[in-house]
């Protein structure tokens, strides 16, 4: 029920999510814990040409079947990633934008897989958090945001209701960074 567009959670539907992310041409975001590609297909659809979609999942299988999404819509601005949040694959100022639909309550370390995203998203960078009640790992808003409050993130937007929600969380730009 969570990887599909549920009539009663408009909050968690792909196009809305896709369309509160504020895309721009030459855009790079991350899909992480993509699952079978629900959002990752539509964004680089969104992106065209111009932009990059990397797809990151634990399961190999998940990311295979969204190479097949992808390759029947002849897309070829996705990047394949496997690992987990929190791992240290991600790098530092590679994304415009990272999303987390129903996926940050399975992270065995949230803090740390926080922490990665922080860093590897560019200054001024936004992480999409989305949470609905039916996914059984569901995490309140008041839990994301005393995390993401910890990792560096600082809450700019809050769209839904208690139980399906999307928080953005900007990386601050460089200067109002600490130590800069």
């Amino acid at each position: 029920m969570v990887q599909l567009d549920n009539p009663f959670t408009k909050t968690n539907r792909a196009a809305v999510i896709i369309g509160q992310l504020g895309l721009r041409p030459g855009m790079t975001i991350l899909d992480a814990g993509c699952g079978p590609g629900r959002l990752t297909v539509p964004l680089a659809m969104e992106l065209g040409l111009v932009g990059r979609v990397v797809a990151m999942d634990i399961q190999k299988g998940m990311l295979e079947r969204v190479e097949k999404k992808a390759d029947a819509h002849r897309l070829g601005n996705i990047r394949y990633l496997t690992g987990g949040i929190g791992e240290g694959k991600l790098g530092h100022d590679q994304f415009d934008r990272a999303l987390l639909v129903a996926v940050l309550g399975e992270i065995p370390d949230r803090e740390a897989a926080l922490e990665e995203l922080f860093l590897a998203l560019k200054p001024g960078g936004i992480l999409s958090v989305t949470e609905i009640i039916f996914d059984p790992h569901f995490q309140g808003c008041q839990t994301v945001l005393r995390l993401s409050r910890k990792a560096g993130f600082r809450e700019t937007a809050s769209f839904g209701h208690r139980f399906a929600y999307t928080l953005h969380l900007e990386k601050p730009s460089r200067r109002e960074l600490p130590n800069n």
